[in-house]
């Protein structure tokens, strides 16, 4: 993560693993798996890293399917195009990469989705990990395709071995 004055950064301990979240005073700038818990950047985090750690936590205690938060990812404009798609997957379902591409007006772009998809630095919050192979698999997870699968069961989606039961 760069060093910005102006970026916070808190800790949030989930099921699968500690999350570093940063932000600024108006945006959740990203969230990344990290190997262990460190140390808040401020004893007084703005407001969307509040709101980012209260939601999450509704989320995995199961009261929580929607997010509502100020989001600033940094991407390309395609990366964007992306992740704004995947804001529209429903808590409980999945679509193939094939489905993003199609919806971004990029039929042909499956392996560019997943390349932004595994660029998405807004994980859970931006479910990337609501995409899926054409023939149902888990194809790819930047953060371990457990945790992928951990949070589709956690959404109710029958996952068997590594394919996704629709």
């Amino acid at each position: 993560m760069k060093n910005n004055p102006a970026t916070s950064t808190i800790y949030f301990r989930s099921p699968i693993g500690p999350l570093e979240m940063t932000g600024t005073k108006k945006y959740l700038t990203g969230i990344r798996f990290a190997r262990e818990m460190g140390k808040d950047t401020t004893t007084r985090p703005p407001a969307p890293l509040n709101d980012a750690y209260a939601q999450l936590d509704e989320y995995f205690k199961g009261k929580r399917k929607d997010f509502s938060l100020p989001l600033a990812p940094e991407g390309t404009e395609f990366q964007q195009s992306v992740w704004h798609e995947l804001e529209t997957v429903p808590f409980g379902q999945t679509v193939a990469y094939g489905d993003i591409a199609r919806a971004i007006g990029r039929p042909k772009a499956c392996r560019a989705v997943g390349g932004a998809n595994n660029k998405n630095p807004i994980p859970i919050i931006i479910p990337c990990h609501r995409i899926i192979g054409t023939n149902g698999s888990l194809t790819g997870y930047g953060s371990g395709l457990w945790r992928k699968a951990w949070l589709l069961k956690h959404e109710k989606v029958k996952v068997v071995k590594d394919t996704v039961v629709l």
